[in-house]
């Protein structure tokens, strides 16, 4: 047997540290192994396999969330038909000589093969079919609607009369003539005419109106007429988008503006001191639109253009963008009632009031409300015992703000009903039960009190 020799090393034999006994052993554990080939082949299997699995599991992962996807379209592309089938309008009133239906959201009208006696004005249902369109499409089903309005003022002048025109906008409502308008347009008015797209002329009368909501009804006589569609201005939010079709300065005839809803039930003073509570809209609103539609982006009127701020601020900056227009739903009722009867009932209680104004408030004591500057011979508060002087502060348990909250609360009273007027006087408080009147506005009688009464 061989014997293994034992050889010497040579230099000094030294102990090793814990640190270089493990680099040592970590090296002999990594050196590969020549006699050993089948380790990196595992390997690369092991990695193959691993790739292949992330590949099946974001395939699955993209499969579900497609069919997800598809599932909530069709659940969000069902919704509209659910909510649309619970709207409703108004049941139809009557309307003389023939008169077709205001078209409803859905659908144009057409002539009622009826008596005069059972002619009606119907708003039917919406239907769950509407579709929002762009502005082209709102101009071009909405232009042949709207009509150009030039009216003729005779004026006496220390003996001498003199004859001006004004000029205004204004839309079909129904398909045998009627068009509505704001009465500020044909106030004073000896004449009027009305102008289609296709430059048309008609002579109009005046069939009825509201001084003091700024609407005018007027009858052509025609028949085929293309009437627009009667929306829901409760339906509108800030933001919305709307289009405006009119006459800015009598000139630039069928014009369309376009902008959105800037405020909703802002409260303006009109230029004949009438309060009204009005969409705000940044459309370009100019002297020539008013009685014009402002429509939304299904082409239905939700306004009548009427207003708009002008003017500069500080002596510099210019007042842009700052229009305004009636909301539909707010005079819809009294239009029908006008084609029926040719007159607007109001509920009225015969007085002329200023609201408080701030200084009174906080540096003489007085009340927040309404105060009292004339009260009508013989209507229902000279009636009840209303002064001139008096501050109205609420009516029944609605609190009054002043002038035109006044207005309010009375305007959705009940002719015929009893309201409690909550008064300040001679510094007490007292009740006073005051029955609701009726103001008729109407072409034979006047307009039956000054718009300037409540």
């Amino acid at each position: 047997m061989d014997r293994k020799k034992i050889l010497p090393v040579s230099g000094t034999i030294r102990s090793l540290s814990f640190k270089e006994v493990f680099s040592v052993n970590y090296q002999m554990q990594n050196q590969p192994d020549p006699h050993n080939t089948s380790g990196s082949g595992n390997g690369k299997k092991h990695i193959a396999l691993g790739v292949l699995i992330a590949v099946l599991v974001l395939v699955f992962i993209l499969v579900l969330l497609a069919a997800c996807g598809v599932a909530a379209y069709y659940l969000i592309r069902n919704i509209p038909s659910w909510s649309a089938n619970t709207i409703s309008e108004p049941a139809a009133v009557s309307v003389p000589a023939e008169s077709s239906v205001i078209s409803s959201p859905s659908e144009k009208s057409s002539v009622a093969e009826v008596s005069k006696a059972e002619s009606k004005l119907d708003v039917a249902e919406a239907s769950s079919g509407r579709q929002e369109k762009s502005y082209a499409q709102v101009y071009a089903e909405n232009v042949s609607s709207t009509v150009g309005i030039t009216t003729s003022i005779t004026t006496n002048f220390f003996g001498y009369k003199t004859t001006s025109a004004a000029s205004g906008s204004g839309f079909f409502l129904t398909d045998d003539g009627y068009v509505l308008t704001n009465y500020h347009v044909i106030e004073g008015a000896s004449s009027i005419k009305v102008t289609t797209y296709d430059d048309v002329s008609y002579t109009a009368e005046l069939v009825g109106y509201s001084e003091s909501n700024d609407i005018a009804v007027l009858k052509v006589d025609a028949t085929g007429i293309d009437p627009v569609t009667i929306g829901h201005s409760s339906d509108m939010v800030v933001g919305d988008l709307v289009a405006a079709i009119g006459n800015p300065l009598g000139e630039l005839t069928f014009s369309l503006t376009s902008g959105v809803i800037s405020a909703q039930n802002r409260s303006v003073t009109t230029s004949s001191g009438t309060v009204m509570k009005l969409i705000q809209t940044d459309c370009a609103i100019n002297s020539g639109n008013s009685g014009g539609a402002l429509f939304n982006m299904y082409g239905e009127v939700i306004g009548i253009t009427n207003a708009k701020y002008s003017g500069s601020v500080g002596g510099s900056a210019s007042i842009d963008n700052i229009g305004f227009a009636i909301p539909i739903d707010s005079v819809i009722e009294m239009v029908r009632q006008i084609i029926k009867d040719g007159y607007v009932l109001q509920p009225y209680i015969g007085v002329s009031t200023q609201s408080v104004s701030n200084t009174a408030v906080r540096y003489y004591g007085y009340p927040q409300g309404a105060y009292v500057e004339m009260v009508a011979r013989d209507g229902t508060a000279d009636k009840a015992g209303v002064l001139q002087g008096d501050i109205i502060t609420a009516v029944n348990d609605s609190q009054v703000t002043g002038r035109a909250s006044l207005a309010e609360i009375i305007a959705n009273c009940k002719i015929g009903s009893t309201v409690t007027l909550h008064i300040f006087r001679d510094g007490k408080y007292i009740d006073l039960p005051v029955l609701i009147g009726e103001k008729r506005q109407s072409l034979t009688s006047g307009s039956g009190a000054s718009s300037s009464y409540t």
